[in-house]
């Protein structure tokens, strides 16, 4: 059964939030400039076998007055820790742009440690680990600038493109989660014995499909590769039909689901 309790910073809801007696707990990792809250909304369409965990990284939210994290290997260790620690019986990981890459160096950061790892691996919108990111100089941007960055990216409310005081306010945290992303360099190592599967957008410009599908060479194990029409969000804008595959996937709980083919 997935932990129910337990709260922590890295877990503010818990580690199944939300559902009692769930079979997996589902650990979602999110997009840059964002927190823990944006998939409590998101996740109430999955299945109550689901148990929700939305992590809460440092600098937002609940954690607003720690320093953001700016790279993404003491991040995933810190967050190992905690897994490792207060999470208790099966669980996945799912992450969203930035997100994804912490998800995957999560899962590298608990092999390193021993600790039991996910059933599965969920990413979406962004490139495989192995594929270097563009850099959009977010340090060096005017508030106008990053206003249109922002508007270009999607997923940000226009009464925060529009208040000089928001954008100022969140420009340290994204200058850090965007570099997380973009200035993560990939280490090889041997590839996830973890089932993965990938959501890839179609109409996304930082991450195309081409690029999501080669997340198959990060697993010895099965792969799935699901292309979602839409632009950058389309994983959180068409959240029925994801949540519909996550729980194919995840089926009984096992996360080895292997018949998953791409839509």
């Amino acid at each position: 059964m997935a932990t129910q309790s337990i709260k922590t910073p890295w877990l503010p809801f818990g580690a199944g939030a939300g559902t009692e007696g769930a079979d997996v707990t589902l650990l979602c990792l999110p997009h840059s400039g964002a927190g823990a809250s944006a998939y409590r909304a998101w996740g109430t369409g999955l299945p109550d076998w689901i148990g929700l965990a939305p992590v809460q990284p440092p600098g937002r939210e609940t954690r607003r007055a720690e320093t953001p994290m700016d790279e993404v290997g003491p991040l995933a260790a810190a967050l190992a820790e905690d897994v490792a620690a207060f999470v208790d019986g099966p669980y996945a990981v799912f992450g969203h742009s930035t997100g994804a890459i912490c998800a995957f160096e999560l899962c590298r950061a608990l092999r390193r440690l021993g600790a039991p790892l996910p059933v599965h691996l969920f990413v979406a919108g962004r490139r495989a680990p192995q594929i270097e990111e563009r850099s959009t100089g977010l340090r060096d941007m005017t508030l106008d600038e990053l206003a249109e960055v922002l508007r270009h990216h999607g997923g940000t409310p226009d009464w925060v493109l529009s208040s000089r005081e928001m954008l100022a306010m969140i420009h340290p945290l994204l200058i850090a989660d965007f570099a997380v992303s973009e200035e993560y360099r990939y280490t090889a190592e041997a590839p996830l014995d973890i089932p993965v599967t990938a959501f890839a957008a179609t109409e996304d410009p930082r991450a195309a499909v081409a690029q999501l599908a080669a997340w198959e060479d990060q697993t010895t194990g099965a792969f799935a590769l699901h292309e979602l029409a839409g632009d950058h969000f389309a994983v959180m804008e068409r959240a029925p039909e994801v949540h519909a595959l996550i729980a194919k996937t995840l089926d009984t709980g096992t996360g080895t689901r292997t018949n998953v083919m791409p839509t």
